[in-house]
């Protein structure tokens, strides 16, 4: 009798410490997914800070071209916004794909005053042009490498959260789905072209 309850007692308490290293294991894959994004969010904030500076520069040069000025700037407010909503919550899975549309459009306005501004050779010879599409090519890269360790963190918290037994662990303590940072643009799958 004492043997069976000594088993019993060893099965509860491998049990128990099983499901303590499995709960424990997704709230460490769910924190790094978190980090991973707060990283895309810096370099995002960069992003937005440097795309004021290049609408000053090329305002003076392309003054006929106001709509396409304000289109990037309603875009930057947007993916600006959306951004902060996202970062305020990496694992609302709506937030990120708003992120990733409002992203899609800014790049896609970006794009069109780089082609706008192309057709200005003074603007192109620009010492402050020509840094600021340094600065931006370099976040971009960045943005893109933060993007894809965030997409790796994610993959590994959802493969572990659906796989079987830990997938009874998640649901029992609400380890809901996380989102891939996907943009719905197909003009941000390419690099922006901010070459002059």
């Amino acid at each position: 009798m004492l043997t069976g309850v000594i088993v019993v007692c060893a099965f509860l308490l491998v049990l128990i410490l099983w499901v303590i290293g499995v709960y424990n294991g997704l709230v460490t894959l769910r924190n790094l997914y978190k980090n991973a994004f707060a990283q895309i969010d810096v370099q995002l904030k960069r992003r937005y800070d440097l795309i004021p500076n290049l609408v000053e520069t090329v305002k003076g040069y392309i003054k006929h071209e106001r709509e396409t000025l304000e289109a990037v700037i309603n875009a930057r407010n947007t993916a600006y916004n959306a951004s902060n909503q996202a970062a305020a919550d990496p694992g609302n899975p709506q937030a990120i794909q708003t992120l990733g549309r409002a992203e899609g459009e800014l790049t896609g306005v970006l794009s069109r005053l780089m082609a706008v501004a192309e057709a200005y050779p003074d603007l192109k010879a620009n010492q402050n042009m020509l840094a600021l599409q340094e600065e931006l090519t370099s976040t971009e890269n960045k943005v893109s490498f933060s993007r894809q360790a965030y997409n790796d963190a994610v993959t590994r918290y959802n493969t572990s959260r659906e796989t079987f037994p830990s997938n009874i662990i998640a649901g029992m303590f609400n380890f809901g789905e996380a989102a891939l940072f996907i943009t719905e643009n197909q003009s941000e799958r390419n690099a922006p072209k901010v070459s002059f």
